[in-house]
């Protein structure tokens, strides 16, 4: 089965937020489900959005996978939960870890449980900077423009 490139973002700003992200890495890529192929530095930035709170950590993983983005998405639930993080009715709120996926090969899902692209990453620095690091060609299928091209718009405020 051909495995597919996926982009991972990474963040925590609960507990120990370099070793949340680091236990997160290895499930992912001990486990058989993923294999880690490379790894953003990890940037240290403000919530956005949700209630007063720490700062994060964040950073974004590639990843090769044979799971389908709904069996991916059900699978980095599951690592969410054994590193710590709690269900929490609050929209943004404080957490262990969040693992979102931002790209899959170049497939567009929309419905009740998945949205990929990220609905957010042509806005997010916190996303797009370390995806641009670690692959600043790959492309946005929706908006046709690379990672590098989107970081440029929005560090110099065109997005």
């Amino acid at each position: 089965m051909d495995r597919a490139r996926v982009f991972i973002a990474l963040g925590s700003n609960l507990g120990d937020r370099r070793g949340n992200i680091e236990k997160a890495l290895d499930m992912l890529g001990h486990e058989g489900m993923a294999e880690v192929i490379k790894v953003s530095s990890l940037y240290e930035t403000d919530p956005v959005g949700g209630p007063a709170q720490d700062k994060f950590l964040d950073g974004v993983a590639e990843v090769r996978t044979a799971l389908t983005p709904h069996a991916l998405l059900k699978y980095l639930k599951k690592i969410e939960a054994r590193v710590g993080r709690t269900p929490s009715d609050v929209k943004w709120a404080p957490r262990e870890i969040d693992l979102d996926i931002l790209l899959y090969n170049d497939v567009v899902i929309t419905d009740s449980e998945l949205t990929i692209p990220h609905s957010l990453l042509h806005l997010r620095m916190f996303m797009i900077e370390p995806l641009a690091q670690i692959a600043p060609d790959v492309l946005h299928p929706v908006l046709g423009k690379t990672a590098a091209a989107i970081k440029k718009e929005l560090s110099e405020g065109n997005q």
